[in-house]
């Protein structure tokens, strides 16, 4: 029996599961644990990552580049960074790796200087935001005392 629609009203097998696409799978993959996370999904992870052995030779890279761009090791060296972006090239994100080998100078100085613009940005979003209120209601002189008033 179908409904207007199309769609059967017909029970699906629970034994069928479709296959996760995307940022789902991405997701999945990128768990803490994703064998025990594709257990509670009823999905076949293992049998996923025993069948596409480069896929877990990407995962096992993508970690250490985690790793290393989320400051979670403090005995970083020197050259994590270039000897990780080799180790890259045999990967399924190999494409990837020219970009980064590009910007690796700024991803160099990224981990290793304490800067950063979190302060700067905060208070362009906030002029943003102003600028956007105050659009077509008042003159200059109200925009600029609200722009100076302390935050």
């Amino acid at each position: 029996m179908t409904t207007r629609q199309g769609i059967s009203t017909k029970p699906i097998s629970s034994a069928y599961v479709s296959p996760p696409l995307g940022r789902k799978l991405a997701r999945l993959l990128l768990a803490d644990d994703p064998l025990s996370a594709g257990r509670q999904d009823g999905l076949p992870v293992p049998a996923l990552l025993e069948a596409e052995p480069q896929l877990a030779v990407t995962l096992c890279w993508l970690r250490k580049m985690q790793n290393l761009l989320c400051k979670k090791e403090d005995t970083r060296k020197e050259g994590d960074l270039k000897a990780l972006l080799e180790e890259g090239k045999t990967t399924l994100l190999s494409r990837l790796i020219p970009a980064l080998e590009r910007d690796a100078a700024a991803i160099e100085a990224s981990l290793v200087t304490p800067w950063t613009t979190s302060p700067v940005e905060g208070q362009i979003s906030r002029l943003k935001m102003i600028k956007r209120t105050m659009f077509g209601r008042a003159g200059f002189e109200l925009l600029r005392a609200r722009v100076l008033q302390p935050a």
